[in-house]
């Protein structure tokens, strides 16, 4: 951890609301000098008073009237940096806004690099490191899920999962090395069975934190779900329906979407690209057959699938199910026109089984089975629905926000949620089965610490404990100004 001494002592200053022109705008210090730089720069009735708004005047070197301002002072160490901190409030014209950084900087204050505040705040004890990298994702957010995953995270959601994990690692480790050091007085040594259990009770969470970058990833960065089918399946009705407009061209001619269509919505919580691709078929149009190859890179890079079939046509080719199945990701099957369908053939597709394979002896009409057996049964999640009458959207809706929650009611607490955690919760899963490795191979126990301190020193980096200050300073540069 940083000492004191590798702590800045000079006070800085910044503009923390967005550029350009508002109702008003806030120039923030930080730092031991905030609150004699603020005093000069804002005519105060009264002295301030810490925790609370004062309203006064800005003025310049020569005692000019610039603007109104409301002064707020939060004392050390009760405030964001846990340093003197001053907010001076004043109306949003840039003009005023530069005004007043340039007074605190003639009057001994320097410009904040990005991020520095919230630097501060963690060298100080005040925020782990993870909470400070979710300060960002909570600017950056764009959606009501996006903004809970971060406030989870600046509230030490990862953190309090973390913690004990490490404790209990640490406890670990002091027990072999105390089995080490004083072998020669019988102190009792940690058998290979009950170090494979310990490390294994450490591996179980890990792992499933190490799980939570998925679902998280999903949440920041938003899903891509591909619309794939049939040329006429109803692929742009269902894209116009769930986007709520009329975006993709609609008509009875097969093959009328030759290339993607995309757009940005929000299911949810959720931003999802949401792609409308071109009908799969084999075809000797030149124009076309580019756009089913799109078709397909759509479906390499989606998130999730909605496999449109014609529920009143004919059942989906071997070609169409296979190539969809081989992409891996998860995909629910929309069967469509459902209000095309008679009375007894709803009846059986709402009785039949859906979450099996394909039979490969299924031919003929979907409506038209013979037999309930006969009904085709599709990979994963199949939903009856019709982009006519908007049967089925709502649900649809709901079983992306399930994908994207998850549905694992033992899942960790805590939530990774950048590249940076997820590589060292994977360092740490990886130091600890290879402990476990070791101890399962009767190797000596000097050789299992090894393991064990390596997953140690990766857990650290979790929250920052013990970070290069290069990395640091990297992440924190990717912050805007005046946080």
């Amino acid at each position: 951890m940083f000492t004191p001494a590798q702590l800045e002592s000079d006070t800085i200053v910044a503009i923390a609301t967005p550029p350009g022109r508002g109702g008003i705008a806030v120039v923030r210090l930080s730092g031991p000098a905030a609150l004699s730089i603020g005093q000069r720069i804002v005519s105060l009735r009264k002295e301030p008073v810490s925790h609370h708004a004062h309203h006064g005047t800005v003025v310049d070197e020569d005692g000019g009237l610039i603007d109104d301002a409301v002064f707020t002072w939060s004392a050390a160490p009760h405030s964001y940096t846990t340093e003197d901190v001053v907010e001076i409030s004043t109306h949003g014209s840039p003009v005023v806004q530069q005004a007043v950084v340039a007074l605190a900087v003639r009057y001994g204050a320097r410009l904040a690099r990005p991020g520095e505040f919230t630097e501060r705040a963690f060298l100080r004890g005040r925020l782990d490191l993870s909470a400070a990298e979710a300060v960002r994702d909570l600017i950056e957010s764009q959606t009501l899920g996006q903004a809970r995953l971060a406030a989870e995270q600046i509230g030490g959601s990862l953190a309090r999962e973390v913690t004990p994990l490490k404790e209990s690692l640490v406890h670990l480790i002091a027990m072999l090395e105390a089995g080490i050091d004083f072998a020669e007085d019988d102190l009792p040594v940690v058998s290979n069975d009950v170090l494979c259990e310990r490390i294994e009770l450490l591996l179980r969470p890990m792992r499933e934190l190490e799980a939570s970058f998925g679902r998280s990833r999903l949440v920041r960065e938003g899903m891509k779900l591909a619309i794939v089918g049939k040329p006429n399946s109803g692929k742009s009705s269902l894209f116009n329906r769930l986007l709520g407009r009329d975006r993709s061209i609609v008509t009875s001619v097969a093959g009328t979407t030759r290339d993607t269509v995309s757009e940005a919505l929000v299911v949810a919580g959720v931003p999802v690209q949401l792609v409308d691709t071109a009908g799969i078929r084999l075809t000797e149009d030149e124009v076309e057959r580019l756009g089913v190859q799109r078709t397909w890179e759509s479906v390499a890079e989606a998130d999730l699938i909605l496999h449109v079939v014609d529920a009143s046509g004919p059942t989906p080719s071997r070609l169409e199910m296979d190539a969809i199945a081989v992409s891996g990701c998860p995909r629910i099957t929309v069967l469509n026109k459902a209000d095309l369908l008679e009375p007894e053939a709803r009846e059986r597709f709402e009785r039949c089984a859906v979450q099996s394979t394909l039979p490969t002896n299924v031919s003929g009409d979907l409506g038209g089975a013979e037999q309930e057996s006969d009904l085709p049964r599709y990979f994963g999640l199949s939903i009856l629905t019709s982009a006519v009458t908007r049967e089925g959207i709502q649900q649809i809706e709901d079983e992306i926000a399930k994908l994207v929650r998850g549905t694992n009611t033992h899942a960790v607490a805590g939530t990774l949620t950048n590249a940076r955690q997820h590589a060292a919760a994977q360092s740490t899963v990886q130091a600890l089965a290879d402990g476990q490795s070791a101890t399962q191979t009767c190797m000596p126990h000097e050789v299992v610490l090894l393991d064990l301190y390596r997953a140690l020193e990766t857990l650290d980096t979790l929250t920052g404990s013990t970070l290069p200050s290069h990395i640091l300073e990297r992440i924190f540069s990717t912050f805007c100004i005046g946080k």
